[in-house]
């Protein structure tokens, strides 16, 4: 088994700001802090300079990626369609703050972000970006093509319904609200736009991804 490559954490906004060394530390100083700012980092001295700089300079940046699938399969599969947006989410804790968005797969431009929401899961945010994506994409008349990189939101979309375990309470509430708001949108709306799995072992990170953990 690979051992597992190290990381470094920059908290701009938590309990307490600056490089944690371990993800148990950056968890400790996000934990509960309402607008927390965080991401990982492969180098310290990366995470030292970050931490210098604005966290809008990094949320979504992704260091060059070289893969480790053979030119064969990477042939076979091909490159992204750049007509298209990624959708991805992002959960600190299962559950715990959770946010989504929508991005230019090719610039990475934001076309929307919603949350953090107070208790949501990974599941719920990468259901709700897709949708989101769609209810965008038909407003604008646009031919894009969805990516995301999660099986279980594209098997939820399909079937129109939001199949989470997570129970409702007042803390989830507001999400819950949206969600319901999502499911109706796919029962009362038709769509041409084509939801596709974003190859993460041949093309690295989804564009969307908020390059956290």
């Amino acid at each position: 088994m690979a051992k597992k490559k190290k990381k470094y954490y920059t908290v701009w906004k938590g309990h307490h700001t600056g490089v944690f060394e371990s993800w148990d530390d950056c968890k400790a100083q996000i934990k509960d802090y309402q607008g927390a700012q965080y991401k990982s980092f492969a180098t310290f001295e990366a995470a030292k300079k970050a931490l210098k700089g604005n966290y809008k300079d990094y949320i979504g940046k992704i260091a060059k990626f070289k893969s480790e699938l053979s030119e064969e399969q990477l042939k076979k599969i091909g490159q992204p369609n750049y007509n298209s947006i990624s959708v991805d989410a992002a959960s600190s804790g299962n559950p715990g703050k959770m946010e989504y968005r929508g991005v230019d797969t090719k610039t990475k431009k934001q076309f929307f972000i919603q949350g953090p929401f107070e208790e949501g899961t990974n599941n719920i945010g990468e259901f709700l970006a897709i949708v989101h994506g769609l209810a965008f994409l038909k407003k604008h008349n646009s031919s894009h093509i969805i990516y995301t990189d999660s099986r279980t939101a594209i098997s939820w979309v399909k079937k129109k319904t939001c199949n989470t375990k997570l129970e409702r309470n007042k803390k989830n509430k507001p999400l819950f609200e949206l969600v319901d708001r999502a499911v109706e949108w796919l029962k009362s709306n038709t769509y041409n736009t084509v939801i596709v799995k974003w190859e993460t072992k041949a093309w690295g990170e989804i564009p969307a991804d908020f390059g956290r953990k």
